[in-house]
């Protein structure tokens, strides 16, 4: 599992970057994902966003992204699985670039206790994605 570390408060090189997991689509149309990070305090452009704390019917089938976004989660933990069969888990601290709009997409299921899920979502308006792959 990704996460933040304290490390990131204590002034170092980590502070200037969050933990990220990018689903892209693959040339054939199938999901995968990249770990890596997105600036902090850095201003990402955006006309709007939106809080959830549920879960639509199509939302629980495997699903492409219903556009390119970012979704912060606040609350629960979640494990995704891409085409390959390969799995991640998203929690809060970790931002998820959901940009695999094409093709059947991804599927995740809540493996958190409360089987809260809160998030923000906030639509990408550039084509920069600000997301730096791990090295």
């Amino acid at each position: 599992m990704v996460s933040a570390t304290a490390g990131a408060w204590a002034g170092d090189e980590a502070a200037a970057r969050i933990p990220a997991i990018k689903l892209y689509n693959t040339p054939d149309h199938r999901a995968a994902f990249v770990r890596g990070t997105v600036p902090a305090l850095h201003k990402i452009q955006s006309q709007q966003f939106w809080l959830s704390n549920s879960v639509e019917a199509w939302e629980q089938n495997t699903h492409p992204a219903p556009r390119r976004q970012y979704v912060i989660p606040l609350q629960g933990e979640l494990e995704f699985r891409v085409s390959d069969g390969s799995t991640f888990r998203l929690a809060p601290g970790v931002v998820l670039l959901a940009e695999d709009t094409e093709g059947e997409g991804h599927s995740w299921k809540m493996i958190s206790n409360d089987k809260t899920w809160v998030r923000v979502y906030v639509p990408m308006v550039s084509e920069n994605d600000e997301f730096e792959p791990q090295k």
